[in-house]
């Protein structure tokens, strides 16, 4: 079982050299699965002295105020023989033997990580202790819950300690030491209170409880030592902490036990409690009980890292390998992600992704209402008929029909076509950017490449422009087409009125009047709507041909043209990677061997087993 511990001390030293300390992040975290131990107290409650008694050394920084700052992840690793000595994570190749040198030490490294603020953190200091004298355990020593600041501290950061506490507690996997001075009303107690708010069936909590020999004359704590008040799952246990004069006396820890044995044993009111009292029992309840919880967590951890390794495995897949070193390799990685852009593209236009339905839209819709809207008959109003067929005439009448009346009449109106013509030109090369802008978007290996998704971007755009203009030529041509030659025989079938088409006998004004120019008017719009009819089939063939054929022809046929023109340096710079994919990619490949590294060393352990 001692592997037990052993691995989960591995792989907490290896989230914490790769940034998972559990904290919030955009990463998987495995420390929140790592069973662990932590240990809650108010300042003052014995905290300290509780550690120290169960490493059997007198190591932790002591002073008024908060003392721990950062959380202390100490690992304990029992020593058949041979003399103790510390190591810490940041400082791998040196062993410490003076353990007031790694008082010394741990003080030193949360000032590099707050500064001297007198600020927290909760980057975690690694702290190991090799000993005969220890169990093989872990415990994580956190900042004690405090009610007030001190000079050079934040007013928050009351509630920031609560909140990294509460951060470390709340986790399913995390057991709770909450530590609390018997000399004080346990309803009082820091550590009890947050404890319940986070397992209230205190199924995760044991109870140590501190300095039972300085309760006031005529009290003791048999009740709660017992489980008959503040009952936990896990019994209870007292522990006497070194005094003020024995740790001024550097009275050492192993005097210290002994002492604490000879009083629990001796003590009226608790040597029937002996037995599971002091801190050598703690020490190897604490220890068996880890053993058993990381024992039942295997299974489900096992699959979690399983499961893990996949998903990073997938998106380090899509965020895409290294750029290629030679040009070759350089050339053929950016035709390769054009290409899936284009492939995309087309798939818009083809509707297997949605988009292209919005260009038959403009064809169905858009145009039909815009030529609809189209005032002919204010154009062809009675006066503006006898304005332009007067003006045609100029000083000599028609003699039969006002041809020349009719073609500017007929002109004049079909030039307003025009407009709805060059709309749905710019309506459908929206539509084409819109669907580029989209197909950048949903192309992925182009977000690992800020440089290029602009140059493609730009050359696509570039493409749809000129498409447009082509597009617009060919489409006004057509409007301009039947202003130039009208249809003849659409003429020639209409119904001649010879009273009113044009008798010569009659008076030239009798040729002008209403009825003889609603007539004309009549016409006009009759032939102008015939045209309308053609145009609105024959605009959209115009626009496919010029746009959308074009767009899924040749979109990027300019841009691979200049691309094989291109040092090997130029395109470097168009793979210039975002510098936060670099990062992520980084990021990943980190958990990812983390993971690896967590799959193996499991897997070792279960086969030994």
């Amino acid at each position: 079982m001692e592997n037990l511990i052993s691995l989960v001390n591995r792989l907490q030293r290896a989230c914490t050299a790769l940034g998972d300390y559990g904290e919030e992040s955009a990463l998987p975290t495995l420390w929140d699965a790592l069973p662990s131990i932590a240990v809650v107290g108010g300042q003052s409650s014995g905290k300290s002295s509780v550690l120290e008694s169960v490493v059997g050394k007198d190591f932790l920084p002591r002073g008024s105020g908060i003392v721990t700052r950062r959380p202390l992840v100490l690992q304990l690793h029992r020593l058949e023989e041979g003399r103790e000595y510390a190591e810490f994570a940041h400082q791998p190749k040196r062993k410490y033997t003076d353990f007031a040198a790694v008082r010394k030490e741990i003080s030193d490294e949360t000032d590099r990580e707050t500064g001297r603020s007198k600020a927290i953190s909760t980057v975690p200091i690694y702290l190991s202790i090799y000993s005969p004298n220890v169990v093989n355990l872990t415990l994580i020593d956190l900042p004690g819950l405090t009610k007030v600041a001190i000079d050079g501290q934040a007013e928050s950061i009351v509630q920031d300690i609560e909140n990294m506490v509460r951060s470390y507690i709340e986790k399913p996997n995390c057991i709770i030491l909450a530590v609390s001075p018997a000399n004080q009303d346990l309803a009082t107690s820091d550590a009890i209170k947050m404890s319940r708010e986070v397992d209230p069936k205190g199924e995760r909590t044991f109870g140590v409880l501190t300095k039972v020999d300085l309760m006031d004359k005529g009290t003791d704590a048999v009740e709660i030592l017992e489980g008959k008040s503040y009952k936990l799952q896990f019994p209870w246990i007292g522990v006497v902490n070194r005094s003020q004069a024995d740790i001024n006396k550097s009275v050492d820890m192993i005097a210290a036990r002994r002492k604490e044995r000879e009083y629990f044993a001796n003590s009226p009111e608790y040597k029937h409690l002996a037995h599971r009292m002091g801190s050598e029992h703690l020490g190897k309840v604490l220890s068996k009980h880890l053993e058993a919880v990381i024992k039942s967590r295997i299974p489900a951890l096992q699959s979690l890292i399983n499961k893990t390794i996949i998903e990073l495995e997938t998106e380090l897949s899509r965020l895409g390998k290294p750029v290629a070193t030679d040009a070759g390799g350089k050339l053929y990685m950016i035709m390769e992600i054009c290409r899936s852009f284009d492939q995309i593209f087309k798939e818009h236009l083809d509707g297997i992704r949605p988009g292209g339905d919005k260009v038959y839209n403009v064809f169905d819709n858009q145009l039909p209402a815009a030529l609809k809207r189209l005032q002919f008959d204010k154009q062809l109003a009675m006066e503006n008929v006898r304005k332009l067929i007067t003006e045609a005439d100029g000083y000599q009448p028609h003699l039969i029909a006002p041809e020349q009346g009719y073609r500017r009449l007929i002109e004049s109106t079909l030039i307003t076509i025009k407009g709805p013509a060059e709309a749905a030109v710019d309506a459908v090369h929206a539509i084409l950017k819109d669907l580029v802008h989209k197909s950048i978007n949903e192309t992925m290996e182009l977000k690992q490449y800020p440089s290029l998704r602009v140059e493609v971007s730009n050359a696509a755009i570039e493409s749809l422009d000129k498409m447009k203009l082509d597009s617009k030529k060919a489409t006004l041509q057509l409007v301009e087409m039947e202003c130039s030659y009208l249809t003849v025989d659409f003429f020639r079938k209409l119904p001649q009125d010879v009273e009113k088409g044009g008798n010569p006998t009659h008076s030239i004004f009798d040729r002008y009047n209403d009825s003889y120019l609603r007539r004309i008017g009549s016409n006009v719009l009759s032939y102008v709507h015939m045209v309308v009819g053609s145009l609105r089939n024959s605009i959209p063939k115009s626009v496919v041909y010029c746009q959308v054929r074009e767009a899924k022809r040749g979109l990027l046929d300019h841009f691979f043209a200049e691309l094989g023109k291109k040092e090997a340096k130029q395109l470097g710079k168009l793979l210039d990677e975002d510098p936060a994919i670099m990062q992520r990619r980084i990021s990943l490949a980190k958990r990812l061997e983390l993971y690896r590294g967590a799959q193996a060393e499991i897997e070792t352990v279960a086969w030994s087993k």
